[in-house]
């Protein structure tokens, strides 16, 4: 399974975002506490909108308590990383892929990406960008591991008109 990690994060609308990017991915996401806001803030909640409830997810006290219930293959998004995120081969493993996001103030603590240099991962973008926001980081990186992997379990063709809806298309809708 592929899991979103948060590290602390602190804007509602952007979580909301990445709710509904790891319910239309089929994603599990992981929120490291403290958030900054309630998980009934209604921001965050317009932004997920109507997908929270079918969204897998589980909030936990602190990284350790993270580290504690999960296992699998690590990877953390950064600005100090020196890979691209095509840089790994995500085709062939068979253990869960964490793919780890920090806060949107100060990213995942230094602490934890010293030890994992070999797995940090950097969004190429022009030297005066520091960072781009966090729900577009997600999207581009989960949209990475699923192309490697043949977009394995995902609809290839509209399902709720149709996969023949514009073929068959009058222009009377």
């Amino acid at each position: 399974m592929l899991n979103i990690v948060l590290y602390e994060p602190e804007i509602p609308q952007n979580t909301g975002n990445i709710m509904r990017t790891c319910m239309a991915f089929h994603c599990r996401l992981h929120l490291i506490e403290p958030l900054g806001f309630y998980m009934d803030d209604a921001h965050m909640k317009r932004a997920g909108m109507d997908y929270i409830d079918d969204l897998d997810y589980k909030t936990y006290k602190n990284w350790d308590a993270f580290l504690e219930e999960n296992q699998g293959e690590f990877y953390y998004v950064t600005r100090y990383g020196e890979k691209t995120p095509d840089s790994f081969d995500y085709r062939e493993i068979d253990e869960d892929i964490y793919l780890v996001f920090g806060k949107e103030s100060t990213g995942i603590p230094k602490s934890i990406l010293k030890n994992h240099m070999d797995r940090c991962i950097r969004i190429p973008m022009v030297e005066e960008a520091r960072s781009i926001n966090l729900s577009n980081s997600v999207a581009i990186i989960v949209y990475e591991v699923l192309r490697q992997r043949n977009y394995e379990d995902l609809s290839l063709y509209e399902v709720i008109k149709g996969k023949d809806f514009l073929k068959n298309y009058t222009g009377d809708e």
